[in-house]
């Protein structure tokens, strides 16, 4: 079974929209995004995003086009030199209560079904209390909230009061240095 790092994609990876990203012109990477991604190449670890994209569910965005901006996405991110091996959508609306989207777990399991994923030993990087919540009910070994996107917001609301230990950093290459970090003395 081999280790995981679950990414949030808008906050995390792209710079999130309150109108939501719906189209390529829309998507700005984040400059820390490119070198955490090119840093964890050769670690063991498997990157995959999953990303709650409501706009689908609101006839904002067709399936299609969110699945396009994904896919367009992770090749930018290979192109120079990053990795990315699966994304994950949930396409519903927060009261669908379906249970790919996160806070519940649902992604997480069907990535790791599909992928052999190591879950105990895997991380989530996320920029919202629902991407911690969802990779603390998936029982990760750990959980990261940056602070891009939505997280200096989210660390200023109160925690969740079913939410446990998690670590803050200020941006996604800083959180996978620590990951990485973790891991070679881990072995």
């Amino acid at each position: 079974m081999i280790p995981a790092v679950f990414l949030d994609r808008d906050g995390v990876l792209i710079e999130n929209r309150p109108d939501y990203v719906r189209n390529w012109s829309q998507v700005t990477i984040l400059p820390s995004a490119i070198s955490a991604l090119s840093s964890i190449k050769h670690t063991g670890y498997k990157v995959i995003v999953v990303t709650n994209q409501s706009a689908i569910g609101r006839g904002i965005i067709s399936y299609d086009a969110a699945r396009e901006i994904n896919a367009r996405l992770v090749e930018a991110i290979r192109e120079r030199g990053g990795q990315i091996d699966r994304v994950y959508m949930c396409p519903h609306m927060p009261e669908d209560h379906c249970n790919c989207r996160k806070p519940r777990p649902g992604l997480i399991f069907q990535a790791a079904e599909e992928l052999s994923l190591d879950l105990h030993h895997s991380w989530l990087i996320g920029d919202a209390w629902s991407d911690l919540l969802a990779g603390q009910a998936a029982e990760l070994y750990g959980v990261i909230m940056l602070k891009t996107g939505r997280g200096a917001e989210q660390l200023l609301q109160p925690k969740p009061e079913e939410l446990g230990p998690f670590l803050v950093f200020s941006d996604i290459s800083e959180a996978v240095s620590a990951i990485i970090s973790n891991h070679l003395h881990a072995d």
